[in-house]
């Protein structure tokens, strides 16, 4: 069995308002070591993380992202979800974590939110 990848990648500009991380892939037991610890050491003072290729996520990716969002809580910075799809939204509304995530339909929503 294959093991699972997430990549995560930055907007690519410069512009300004909050930096947007791209995941890509699942974001599951296999791969939330790497996400912890690229969002632990990102700088950047409000960060949008777009889910739009993120197919789905498991109970220890759900532990991840609470914990990386709590990280950015107590350094006093903003984390943000987009284009979460519903299977993941899902599991937010079930375990009710739904609503310690800021969630928005798109990146640009975001953007234009937290800006």
């Amino acid at each position: 069995m294959d093991t699972p990848k997430l990549s995560i990648t930055r907007n690519g500009n410069d512009s300004p308002g909050p930096l947007v991380l791209h995941l890509i892939g699942p974001l599951v037991m296999g791969t939330t070591a790497d996400f912890s610890r690229q969002l632990r050491a990102e700088p950047a003072q409000t960060v949008v993380l777009d889910f739009t290729e993120v197919p789905f996520i498991d109970s220890a990716g759900l532990g991840a992202a609470i914990s990386v969002y709590l990280h950015f809580k107590r350094t006093e910075r903003k984390l943000a979800v987009s284009g979460m799809n519903e299977k993941c939204r899902a599991l937010l509304k079930m375990t009710n974590v739904e609503q310690l995530f800021p969630m928005f339909d798109s990146v640009e929503s975001a953007r234009s939110a937290l800006a």
